[in-house]
Order: C-alpha cells, then sequence, then structure tokens
C-alpha cells in the first residue's frame, strides 16, 4: 500500500509542477520586450527599441537562429508578407539567439536581404519569459508570436513548435484578418 501512496503522490507532485509550467491561455497581454539591434559600425552602440513601440500594428515576433534553415525559409516568408501587408500595418520582427548571435545577425540580414528589423539576445531567459515557457523546456526554432494591434498575443507556437504559424495559406489570412480589425 506504500508503493501505491507514494506513486500516488509523486504523480500529483508532477502533474502540479507541469499545470504550474502551462502556457498561459490567449488571446493574452504581450509582455514587454527590448529589441536590440547590432550596431552598423564596428565600435558603434546598438540600437535599442521596444515591442511596445509597434502597438497600432500587427506584430509577428520569430526567435531564430541564423544558421537554422527553417528560420531562414520564414525569414523570407516574413519579407513577402511584409512586403504585402506591410503598408496595413503588418510589423515583422526577428530575434536571434543563436550562439554569437550579435556578430552573425547583419550577415544574415545581408544574405537573405530582410526589410524589417532583426535584433539578437545574448540570454535563453528573456525569451523564455516573454513566451511563457519554463526553463525546462527545450524549444525549437523558430519560435513564433503573432501580436494584434493592441498588444494581445493571437497566436504562439508551442515549444514543439506550429506547422500553421510557419504556412503562407494559413498564416496569410489570419494576418488579415487581425489587419481590419479595429
Amino acid at each position: 500500500m506504500r508503493g501505491v501512496t507514494g506513486v500516488a503522490v509523486l504523480s500529483s507532485v508532477i502533474l502540479g509542477a507541469a499545470l504550474a509550467w502551462a502556457i498561459p491561455p490567449l488571446p493574452r497581454k504581450s509582455p514587454e520586450f527590448t529589441i536590440l539591434e547590432p550596431s552598423a559600425t564596428p565600435n558603434g552602440p546598438d540600437k535599442q527599441s521596444l515591442l511596445s513601440n509597434y502597438r497600432g500594428k500587427v506584430v509577428i515576433i520569430t526567435f531564430v537562429h541564423t544558421t537554422c534553415s527553417h528560420c531562414q525559409a520564414y525569414s523570407q516568408l516574413l519579407k513577402r508578407l511584409h512586403k504585402d501587408l506591410g503598408p496595413r500595418g503588418f510589423q515583422p520582427i526577428a530575434i536571434a539567439w543563436n550562439p554569437q548571435a550579435k556578430m552573425l545577425v547583419p550577415g544574415f540580414v545581408r544574405q537573405f536581404g530582410l526589410d524589417f528589423p532583426v535584433g539578437y539576445s545574448e540570454s535563453y531567459d528573456p525569451i523564455m519569459n516573454f513566451l511563457a515557457f519554463s526553463v525546462m523546456e527545450r524549444p525549437v526554432v523558430p519560435l513564433i508570436a503573432v501580436i494584434d494591434k493592441k498588444g494581445m498575443i493571437r497566436a504562439q507556437s508551442p515549444p514543439t513548435g506550429d506547422a500553421n504559424l510557419q504556412d503562407e495559406t494559413y498564416l496569410r489570412p489570419f494576418l488579415t484578418n487581425l489587419l481590419n480589425e479595429k
């Protein structure tokens, strides 16, 4: 009987911990995020801006690795969507967080001709906090959050990714609907 009781207690502790780490439901208010863009000059200061500066626009913030082929392809998709939907208020932002991201971002932007802000994060923690992931998660990239004009996260990939948020046939009408909201 002790074994059964021990298993039941252990199971409830594990379940409780899993629920404590659960991602909050959507939609939810987007937390603030500082976007650090590498300086255009070798010794110049990095540009800092806040995600909240884009309030009033529909924003996709994606967390990428500059060396990831899926992230590179997704950046090209965002570039197309920005060209088509940018005049209506769509704003993509990418944040690189692979090792040496600060150094790699300028080449990534040039190589793929990106026309939207691409920043970097030197730490895993701000990204995990923004996405409300547990530090125990080992997420895949790209990680994507779609934020409406009012600053609410309306869609977000889980740590295991979300194929819909990477699919143009799903994403384009979803963004168009958000852009049409008052």
